[in-house]
């Protein structure tokens, strides 16, 4: 299923899920929704504090709840990741939210939310949040507006050296890597057969990535997979004896006996150029020495 666009006059909801944030720091982002002609609705996690959260579980997960059962509110902009959600996922009651589905809006920590809702067969969009909007480009925040509007979707970017050519369509699953890996097991695991992976992730040391790779690959998410997009992995570290491969190498090696196409240095993730991907759509990725097109069907 795919959520309504919105359009001008519709509320927008800004939560927490994880950490704590402050009005303050998601001002930005009420004057750029106020610009689209939304109407933020600010929730009651916004400014609450229980340690590092936004609130304790209990109060993280009924305003999200409450948000999520508002007829009114038409998308639910997460305002900021860390760590958080996994503690209220299964808290949350999504029996009003199938009937009537709405975007959520976040990445990274949000990829616990991305990966559980994809299960329930609702798309969501994979974009910037309010905690980096004064760090992200014009274009990442266009991007933004764009996807949850309903603006045909397109990118084009130039080909890695590293990228394995080729073309593809498949639905668009993903995001954050270290919560991918963090989830399989749990009922918010995601099945790639078919589809289409996006990943990224930051502040990961490379025997870590290459550690998480392995457990994807081992939980079968490179079996079936059709493509690959690999996003910002952005601010890596190394021990004092080095783990002898850089990002790129390390996932060519974990699935190097595969035959699906791969993206490198897709704009998705840490980084100030991160455009908008509305997961649990179809998309066909095509790859050449010159280019990659996503493109959404």
């Amino acid at each position: 299923m795919k959520p309504d666009f919105v359009k001008k006059g519709d509320k927008i909801a800004i939560v927490s899920t994880a950490r704590k944030i402050t009005t303050k720091e998601i001002q930005d982002a009420i004057i750029i929704a106020k610009k689209w002609g939304l109407e933020p609705v600010i929730g009651a996690s916004i400014e609450k504090e229980y340690n590092q959260f936004a609130g304790s579980d209990k109060e993280r997960a009924l305003d999200f709840q409450n948000m999520l059962d508002d007829k009114d509110i038409k998308a639910i902009w997460c305002a900021r990741g860390g760590y958080g959600t996994v503690r209220i996922i299964d808290h949350i009651d999504f029996t009003t939210f199938l009937k009537q589905p709405k975007w959520i809006i976040g990445y990274s920590d949000i990829t616990v939310l991305h990966s559980h809702i994809h299960n329930l067969g609702v798309s969501t969009v994979h974009a910037l949040m309010p905690i980096d909007i004064h760090n992200n480009t014009i274009m990442s925040i266009d991007s933004l507006r764009d996807a949850i509007f309903g603006k045909k979707m397109k990118y084009t970017i130039p080909s890695s050296k590293k990228n394995s050519l080729g073309n593809c369509k498949g639905q668009l699953v993903g995001g954050n890597l270290s919560i991918l890996y963090s989830l399989c097991g749990s009922t918010s695991s995601i099945d790639t057969t078919g589809k289409i992976l996006c990943i990224e992730d930051l502040d990961e040391y490379l025997y870590h990535i290459d550690r998480m790779l392995l457990n994807l690959k081992r939980n079968g998410y490179f079996e079936n997979l059709s493509g690959l997009i690999v996003g910002g992995m952005t601010k890596m570290h190394d021990n004092r004896i080095p783990f002898g491969k850089k990002v790129k190498k390390i996932i060519l090696d974990v699935v190097k006996e595969y035959n699906f196409p791969i993206a490198f240095n897709f704009p998705m993730g840490h980084i100030e150029d991160h455009r908008a991907l509305i997961l649990g759509e179809e998309i066909s990725l095509e790859i050449d020495k010159e280019e990659v097109i996503v493109r959404y069907l």
